[in-house]
């Protein structure tokens, strides 16, 4: 669901990785970009609004205000919003390139 809204704010580039079978702290984490501001407020206040609806809240969030890496962690799952620039310098996809990427069905409109 998380992904879902992500994608529903035209979210771009967006991964799942299966962390399951090699860490502890968490299951998953959700990745994707956005090119503005405006769009990671869009992109983040949309998966806190479609979680919360099904009773899921985030045990922490950070980065908001500055918009570049936002994180929301709801302890099962990740969920990292990032400028195109701060993506492509913290690179979570190399630091976690053993995880299994989970496949998405394409979404329907």
């Amino acid at each position: 669901m998380a992904a879902r809204a992500a994608e529903s704010k035209k979210a771009l580039d967006l991964i799942v990785f299966d962390l399951r079978e090699i860490t502890s702290f968490t299951d998953y984490f959700i990745i994707c970009s956005v090119s503005n501001p405006r769009q990671a407020h869009a992109v983040s206040d949309e998966v806190s609004k479609q979680l919360k609806q099904i009773g899921e809240l985030p045990i922490s969030a950070e980065g908001y205000v500055a918009a570049e890496w936002i994180l929301m962690d709801y302890g099962d799952f990740i969920v990292h919003v990032f400028s195109e620039t701060a993506r492509a310098y913290y690179d979570l996809e190399r630091l976690w390139r053993h995880a299994k990427k989970v496949l998405l069905k394409p979404y329907a409109v």
